[in-house]
This record gives C-alpha cells, sequence and structure tokens, in this order.
C-alpha cells in the first residue's frame, strides 16, 4: 500500500540549489532564496497555497512592536495547514531597527524574508536553515567575549528552564539574535541550539 506523501516530504524533496543566492559580505555574508523564487516554486506543486500577513490589531498595521523594536508574522497556509513565521525588522547586518527608525520599505523587505521562511517551515529550501546548524569558525571565536567567563549550558541543567522562560518570552526574536543574546552569558553548542529552535518553533 502506497502512502501518499506529506506536503512536507513534497516540498522538502525539490532542488532549489539553482535558485539560492549569496549577499553581503564577509561575516555579514549569508545564502538565500528570494521571495520570489520560493513562492513560484510552491504554487506549481500547490497552486491553492496562500500568504496571510497579519496586522496588529492595535495599530492596523502590517508590523508588531514591544515598543523599542518591530516585527512582523506572516502565515503560508496550504491544505488548511498553517506555517506561520516571526521575524524582526533588521538593517542589512541582522541588527533590529529601532521602532522610531522603521521605515515601509524595511517592514516590505522583512515580510518578503518571512514569506520565504514561513515557506520553507513547509519544507521548501528548508536546507537553508538546516546549515545555520553548524557552528562556523566564527561562532567560535565571538562565542566567549574576552575577560568574562561563561556558563556552559546544557539542555536540563538548572539554568535550562530560565533559558526556557526568555526564549518563550521573546520568540517574535529570530533565533540567531536569541543564540547571540545568550552566547553574552553561555557557551552555546549546536544541540543546545537545536533544542531552542525546536522551543521556538512549537511556540511560535
Amino acid at each position: 500500500m502506497n502512502k501518499e506523501k506529506s506536503i512536507y516530504e513534497v516540498l522538502s524533496s525539490v532542488d532549489v540549489s539553482s535558485k539560492i543566492e549569496k549577499k553581503g559580505d564577509g561575516r555579514y555574508s549569508s545564502n538565500y532564496m528570494s521571495w520570489g523564487h520560493a513562492w513560484n516554486e510552491l504554487k506549481k506543486l500547490f497552486p491553492e497555497a496562500k500568504r496571510n500577513v497579519y496586522e496588529d490589531p492595535n495599530t492596523g498595521l502590517i508590523y508588531f512592536s514591544d515598543g523599542r523594536y518591530g516585527y512582523v508574522k506572516v502565515g503560508i497556509e496550504i491544505n488548511g495547514i498553517e506555517m506561520i513565521d516571526y521575524l524582526p525588522i533588521m538593517d542589512n547586518r541582522n541588527n533590529s531597527i529601532p521602532v522610531e527608525k522603521i521605515t515601509s520599505f524595511d517592514v516590505n523587505k522583512t515580510i518578503q524574508r518571512s514569506t520565504t521562511k514561513a515557506i520553507a517551515m513547509h519544507g521548501l529550501g528548508i536546507s537553508l536553515w538546516l546549515k545555520e546548524e553548524e557552528p562556523s569558525d566564527e561562532d567560535s571565536k565571538s562565542a566567549k567575549p574576552a575577560g568574562k567567563k561563561l556558563i556552559t549550558l546544557n539542555v536540563g541543567d538548572e539554568n535550562w528552564s530560565r533559558v526556557l522562560k526568555y526564549v518563550e518570552a521573546n520568540n517574535h526574536l529570530s533565533l540567531e539574535e536569541i543564540i547571540s543574546n545568550l552566547k553574552s552569558k553561555y557557551t552555546v553548542s549546536a544541540g543546545v541550539k537545536k533544542e531552542i529552535k525546536s522551543n521556538l518553533e512549537s511556540n511560535g
């Protein structure tokens, strides 16, 4: 008896290597797939797929704010299954932009990036984010600030519950922002990062 493939199995098997581009230089460089390519590949396989860009009910704006920074909320729905991504509004160095400096261009650009990530949560292009799990030389160099002894963080240890509370309270931030903040106090292994990512996705 043949088992019908799930949405994730179908989309994660699509080869998007020819659609991958690189942006930035040095430590700020990264590989990405444009929202246009991601949307085009998605609609080829699931033409009924739709995107939901959420508005803040308090302001009517298409982004949210904690008073200091802003973030967008984008969902991709396929066959009644919606995957939602929360993404901070960031500059070209992936630093959050203060809310008073956010422009409509920044919001639009973040929505398109969040669209690609929400599509990836369904499986298409997920390999781009899986590669982020591998620790880089740059991570090793920046993991321990000079002159400060860091706490080794392990899943389930006495600090873990505090970290999970922090992650839950800040689930509007990207995984990389959360890890960067944690590294000011803890050493974060690839395994711990994976568990934090899983927790973020389950609370997203």
